[in-house]
């Protein structure tokens, strides 16, 4: 009987026990998934936070970056107005050197038009009393000088250009030699002949077949036939059509005014 007792109390105890190891095993169970869900909820939280945080540092970069860049222009404008600033300020002396300039042409203007004018008609009486070669030429010159200086659309460096380049052509004849045809009156009759002309001492005229040879004489100011230069003469009018070499023709001048 006792030990039938002894056994019951024994087997009511491993139940018991066996109870409790159930319910603290169940308890230990859920504490460890709440354990787990709680990291779990924190680990969400921290990767929350670590995405904002790397949200915040990409802008932060962004913000930097533009900052950086904006500076950067703003140096470059600043050295852009530098420039242009020395380069405004270059403009201003030159357009204060140009309003001076201005001044300066308008008294050249009214001092270079009398200047034109008295060159124009010294020009004109030097032809006039010049040996009168190429005189067509020479007097359609001066006329169209004349005529330039009244007009209005021409400006006045224009006409002081035309002026020098008609003084240059007048003076480049006295160091030339030169032949072109040209009908003369000699005896009355009327002829072409071939005209020699050598710088500004002599003028020469002969006829095609040789026959004809004369030279104008400046101080009578008249057309005189002189047959002993005729070999000469037409030795000149070879070398001027460059149908020799350049040699010494020996023809006879007028004399200088004056002696």
């Amino acid at each position: 009987m006792k030990r039938c007792t002894s056994s019951s109390r024994r087997l009511t105890t491993a139940f018991f026990a066996a109870t409790v190891i159930a319910i603290s095993g169940s308890v230990f169970a859920q504490s460890v998934d709440q354990v787990l869900q709680a990291d779990q909820h924190r680990l969400n939280l921290a990767q929350q936070s670590q995405e904002r945080i790397n949200t915040v540092v990409e802008s932060t970069r962004s913000l930097e970056d533009q900052y950086r860049a904006i500076n950067k222009e703003i140096d470059g404008l600043k050295v852009y107005n530098r420039l242009m600033t020395a380069q405004v300020e270059g403009q201003l002396s030159d357009l204060e050197d140009i309003g001076l300039s201005m001044d300066q042409v308008d008294v050249i203007n009214r001092q270079i038009f009398p200047l034109m004018e008295r060159m124009i008609d010294g020009l004109d009486q030097s032809v006039k009393v010049d040996v009168p070669f190429l005189m067509d030429e020479r007097t359609k010159r001066i006329n169209d000088l004349k005529e330039i200086m009244s007009r209005s659309d021409v400006s006045v460096a224009e006409k002081f250009r035309k002026v020098m380049e008609a003084f240059q052509i007048e003076n480049d004849y006295g160091s030339t030699i030169e032949d072109y045809k040209q009908s003369l009156t000699i005896d009355g009759a009327t002829r072409a002949f071939n005209m020699l002309r050598v710088g500004r001492i002599g003028l020469y005229f002969q006829s095609d077949d040789t026959k004809v040879t004369g030279r104008w004489n400046n101080s009578t100011r008249a057309w005189e036939i002189d047959n002993s230069a005729r070999n000469e003469v037409r030795k000149g009018l070879r070398v001027a059509r460059q149908l020799i070499a350049p040699e010494l023709i020996i023809v006879p001048v007028s004399a200088a005014e004056g002696t």
